[in-house]
């Protein structure tokens, strides 16, 4: 009888983004690999997947279907092994796994950044807080992926029977690489933009916590002294024609670049100068991640995440509490100076190694590894007790 092992999440693009490796390396142990999330994408390595109405908030009715029918799957199908991601994909997951543990099912919950965190919203620890406390004590094996929220995890004393720090979901550094610069002018000129233009780059979606309205008001700080200046906003979401109406007030919507959701975004981070990132909360984000692989300096908002990846004063700048005025001077001062951004962007590409995904993925397996080594000798001591 062959072995199975379900992965949970929120929405399955979450997989199509950052778990394929995985999935490939489940079947290629042998596993049936099946996954439940909400979506209809088809997804490689995988033998079966159920479409359930998870829906993000924690408050929405559609979850109370989404359980019903996410334990229904757990319970008919016998998982050795369950790895859940994001917040309502691991708490539906871990709720409905709670007779499959009974019988020896492993769960796994990767938290993709503590909703409660350092400097985050009270109502955030009120609700996220107590709810990832209780769901610890159903949890064999809880992976975080930054610095801060383990220790967080360990000193609140977090009842999993593991806690490991993983560093992310890894970025492909063979893919994402320093390019020559003809090959940055070649995609230029594919884009339509000038040799001598000063490309800056984010992708994110355009909602509160990304706080675009950070890098416009920056740039309008610094317009004057850098003339050939390019924001490039690749992304969607509810605050992006608000951002576009400020684009507008402060005069800098000529300067800036509303691209939309992009699948060229490597091409992108290839042609650009510099990157900047404005999030209020993160857990260890993939974009920046792989802007550093591309060989470029980063300015960035300060939080959890990206004070992980972005040493100040070394690969780029790190800026504090909105600080627009900050922000752009530090735009400003990369862009005067070609020597710095070749030596900021030369340690981005050392510092990203420990994320790449061959790190990572090493460091996960090894995660999957010890449950898989403890199955099979529970399975074997059962045959053995059977036959004494």
């Amino acid at each position: 009888m062959k072995r199975k092992v379900l992965f949970c999440a929120t929405v399955d693009y979450h997989f199509s983004a950052f778990h394929l490796p995985y999935l490939k390396w489940f079947k290629e142990q042998g596993w049936d690999v099946h996954v439940a999330a909400s979506g209809t994408i088809e997804l490689p390595f995988v033998d079966e997947k159920f479409n359930l109405p998870i829906q993000r908030s924690p408050f929405h009715r559609k979850n109370i279907a989404a359980y019903n029918q996410l334990k229904e799957v757990i319970d008919r199908n016998g998982y050795q092994l369950i790895h859940c991601h994001t917040p309502m994909g691991g708490v539906l997951a871990r709720l409905a796994a709670r007779s499959a543990r009974q019988k020896g099912t492993k769960v796994i919950y990767t938290a993709h950044g503590f909703h409660f965190c350092k400097g985050a919203p009270i109502p955030n620890w009120m609700v996220y807080y107590p709810i990832e406390r209780v769901l610890s004590y159903l949890t064999d094996s809880l992976i975080t992926i930054n610095e801060e929220d383990y220790k967080l995890a360990t000193s609140h004393q977090f009842k999993a029977k593991q806690i490991e720090h993983v560093h992310g979901v890894g970025v492909d550094t063979e893919r994402f690489t320093p390019v020559s610069n003809f090959h940055k002018e070649v995609l230029r000129a594919e884009h339509r933009y000038d040799n001598d233009a000063f490309l800056m780059f984010y992708a994110a979606e355009f909602n509160a916590n990304k706080n675009q309205q950070l890098l416009i008001h920056a740039l309008a700080h610094v317009k004057e002294h850098i003339p050939k200046a390019r924001l490039l906003l690749a992304g969607e979401g509810p605050l992006l024609e608000q951002s576009k109406q400020l684009s507008e007030q402060l005069d800098v919507i000529s300067m800036i670049d509303f691209l939309g959701y992009r699948r060229d975004i490597e091409s992108l981070l290839k042609m650009s100068d510099i990157v900047v990132a404005s999030s209020k909360r993160e857990g260890l984000p993939v974009n920046i991640m792989e802007a550093m692989a591309c060989g470029l300096p980063i300015i960035s908002s300060v939080n959890r995440g990206h004070i992980e990846l972005v040493s100040d004063g070394v690969n780029g700048f790190t800026v504090v509490n909105d600080n627009f005025q900050d922000f752009g001077l530090k735009i400003l001062k990369l862009y005067n100076s070609v020597d710095m951004r070749e030596k900021m962007g030369a340690a981005s590409v050392k510092l990203v190694k420990k994320f790449s995904l061959d790190q990572v993925s090493t460091e996960i397996k090894e995660v999957y590894s010890n449950y898989i080594a403890e199955e099979s000798r529970e399975a074997e001591s059962k045959y053995n007790r059977a036959y004494i």
